[in-house]
């Protein structure tokens, strides 16, 4: 016999698998260091890959005068600001992304658990319909 409380429940875990659930079951998946970890590094790499485009994109736009002042420039001086400037660049971002994923991480535990409290609602209603038998 169906029961129309255990099918209203099927029927809103059915929905939450197709939508959000894909995304937090993924996340839910890994212990919280891993996944932020994981989160960090992904951004410092990007991070190192935009600082560089940037960077490229300077002195291809200022090519002329980069090679007339070229034998006056400081170079270590000018290396050690642009190593700087790359230090600061992924910290923020790497704090950015630390913020950014470890909120949607709680995010998705806290979904989480709310549909495995509803799988545990769903195996008592059944435990309850078979014992009745």
């Amino acid at each position: 016999m169906l029961s129309e409380e255990r099918i209203k429940l099927m029927t809103k875990m059915a929905a939450y698998e197709e939508n959000e659930g894909k995304r937090y079951m993924a996340i839910g998946s890994y212990f919280r260091s891993d996944y932020m970890g994981k989160q960090v590094l992904h951004s410092v790499i990007s991070a190192t890959i935009a600082f560089m485009l940037l960077v490229g994109l300077y002195i291809f736009y200022h090519m002329e005068t980069l090679m007339q002042d070229i034998y006056k420039m400081d170079l270590i001086g000018l290396g050690k600001k642009v190593l700087t400037n790359y230090a600061e660049f992924v910290a923020v971002y790497a704090v950015l992304t630390y913020i950014i994923y470890s909120f949607r991480y709680s995010r998705a535990r806290k979904s989480l658990r709310k549909y495995y409290n509803h799988l545990k609602q769903l195996l008592a209603l059944y435990d309850i319909e078979n014992n009745g038998r």
